[in-house]
Formats: structure tokens, sequence, C-alpha cells
């Protein structure tokens, strides 16, 4: 499948920082619906703004209005990561919700669900790029304690609805999307600007395999044409290995400002992942990172005069 035009699509989470640019785009050649909360103002308005026709549903109980259910595809992208210790929540929206959603849509001709790569167990070598068959156990995340075991619940589900229902599938365990609209590169972005070191884990390297919103466009295609049952199980990531301390040190160059790194128990875990299977599927990345993340900045804050920066 080299492009996606003239279905009828649903997309969860459409006002979501990967989400709301793949439907965006899908939209001007497809006929695109998004289901979310819409809790945050103003995020209803934007996506309709963009020509996606909108419904307000919860997963976690889902009612379903006179929301069609001829769609072609299914991308199930949005997802629940919140503060706190309430994993029956989680549960119930990430894994729970899942269910729901496919067993409603099972007549679609294919169902991408957006899983990630927090569900693998942390490698003793953390610049060790995991594979789809690498053990999984999911690492603690400061800011979402509930989050990997909610994704791994939410694997089981896909894995037992797309057999259940013979609902072609592919799960696809996402690592550092980044673009325009978002993403961990922007965060850092922001902290910098804000005058804030970046935390990493104490005595661990955090490396990671970061991809921008133009491939993940590009290769959904391919990935829902390798949906299947059982569900196709795929890493998604950039093929190149980032070093977050080195793509720090790279906004600091860009825009002039001193790049602090503080290590800590706290910081954020990372993962590297193997790209063969994926790039098996949909083919090799197109953007790499620094130009990527030189387009972020860009866009983002075009007021910055930024630096010419080799390498």
């Amino acid at each position: 499948m080299d492009a996606l035009e003239d279905h009828k699509i649903l997309v969860t989470g459409p006002a979501g920082q990967i989400a709301f640019p793949l439907a965006c785009r899908l939209a001007l050649n497809n006929e695109v619906w998004g289901i979310a909360r819409f809790s945050r103002s103003g995020s209803r308005e934007r996506v309709e703004a963009a020509g996606i026709t909108t419904r307000q549903v919860d997963l976690a109980e889902p009612d379903w209005g006179d929301l069609p259910e001829d769609f072609d595809y299914v991308l199930h992208l949005a997802a629940v990561i919140p503060p706190g210790e309430d994993y029956d929540m989680s549960i119930r929206i990430n894994a729970q919700g899942t269910g729901r959603l496919m067993s409603r849509f099972r007549n679609a001709r294919a169902c991408l669900v957006m899983s990630s790569c927090a569900v693998y167990a942390s490698p003793a070598d953390g610049r060790h790029a995991v594979l789809e068959t690498d053990p999984l156990g999911g690492s603690h995340q400061p800011y979402a304690p509930t989050y990997c075991v909610s994704k791994i619940a939410q694997e089981a589900v896909t894995r037992f609805a797309a057999q259940e229902y013979g609902l072609p599938s592919v799960l696809a365990r996402m690592n550092v999307a980044y673009g325009d609209n978002g993403g961990l590169p922007a965060m850092l972005l922001e902290g910098m600007l804000a005058g804030q070191p970046v935390v990493v884990q104490a005595g661990r390297p955090s490396a990671c395999s970061p991809i921008h919103e133009d491939d993940i466009f590009d290769q959904t295609p391919g990935l829902l044409a390798a949906a299947g049952v059982p569900a196709t199980i795929t890493n998604w990531g950039g093929d190149e290995a980032v070093e977050i301390q080195e793509l720090y040190e790279y906004l600091g160059e860009l825009i002039g400002r001193e790049a602090g790194i503080v290590e800590s128990p706290d910081g954020i875990h990372h993962y590297l992942l193997d790209p063969t299977r994926r790039r098996k599927l949909v083919g090799a990345c197109n953007v790499a990172w620094r130009e990527g993340v030189r387009r972020m900045v860009s866009a983002r804050h075009p007021e910055l005069p930024l630096a010419e920066v080799s390498g």
C-alpha cells in the first residue's frame, strides 16, 4: 500500500501530539473521523478545523452514538499517560478500551494499535537495540508509573481481539515521535529556554530512536498493509541511534544556549530500538534526526536565530 486515498478512516485521540499531524494529512485525501474525550479546551475545534469529523467518545465507557461502523481502517493512537498509581483506571482505558474499540469496528480492513517501547524489560546494556522478541516487563517511568503495565495489558487485548474477531491488526511499539507538533525534543527545547536542565538516568546510557512525524505518515500505509491475524508486532522508531545528551547538546548549539544535564534516579528511561523488522515492512526513514529537529525548532520558535551546526 503506497498511499491512503479515498478511504474512510477512524483515528482515536486525534488532538494528540502524534495523531493530530497524521490525521490532518490523511484528511486531505480521505474521509477521516476522530474520537476522543476532547477534555482540553479548544482541542475539538482545532481538529475539526483540519477537516476531520469528530465525536466525543470516552473509551473507558464508550457511548458510540451516531458514529458510523463502516470504517476501512482504524488507527488507535489514543492513550492515557497519567501520574499517580491508579492502575485500574489506566488498564480500563488503555487495555479494555482497546478491546471495546476493536469489537465495535471488527469489520474494518485493518487496525493499527500504537503501543510503546515502554513494554520492554529494561536491558542490562542501555545501548542494546531491543528486538520485538526481547523480554517484556516494562520500566518504571516517574511521570506515569501505571503506563507500562497498561500498555502490556493493551497488547494482550489486541492480540486476543485480532484473532477473536478476525480483524487484521498491527501492534506498533512507538519510540520517540517528534515534529512540528511536539514530542520529546520539543519538551527539551522548552526546558532549555526556561533554564531547566535535562534529567537523565544515573549511571546508564540514555539512547533512543527518534522518528519524525513525516516518516510516521509515510509509514502508516505500509503498517496497515502488514496487519495480520495473528497481529503483526513491530518496533516503530527511527533508523538512527541518538543519545539524549547528544540531542540536548545539539539543541543548545542550534539556539546558542548551555545544555545542562543532570543525572538522577528519577530520569526518564529511554530505549533504543532495532529497526530491522520495521524496515522490512515499510522501508527506511527519510528525515535525518538533525534535520528534523532543526525544522521543529524553526516551526515552534521562528523568532530564534539558528546557528549552522555541522554533524
